[in-house]
């Protein structure tokens, strides 16, 4: 199997403002159509942490990922994304070896 999975921890007191900007991100992504993108995007919070939360986000292969990353859209995103943590984001970056689908 192959597949990228990049994981940002981070912390703030505004989650309702990055899914907003996340939601924009998305929707813009998906109008233009064009060049990288990623798969599929998750957004956790940390039951045992309030004020803790993971993106994870899944893309097709570590290059796709990377060509991601280097697109003036997604750099504008995450300097706004983390302007509204609370302090610097952890990334996680990890080859996707197995997905299991549960129905």
């Amino acid at each position: 199997m192959a597949g990228f999975v990049q994981i940002i921890e981070y912390r703030t007191s505004k989650p309702d403002e990055i899914a907003a900007l996340m939601e924009e991100f998305r929707a813009k992504r998906e109008a233009d159509a064009d060049g990288a993108a990623p798969v599929r995007g998750l957004t956790c919070a940390d039951r045992d942490d309030p004020g803790r939360y993971f993106a994870i986000v899944e893309f097709n292969s570590y290059e796709e990922a990377m060509a991601n990353s280097q697109r003036p859209d997604t750099t504008e995103m995450s300097e706004r994304m983390m302007e509204l943590c609370d302090g610097p984001g952890t990334f996680y970056n990890l080859d996707l070896l197995d997905r299991m689908d549960y129905s």
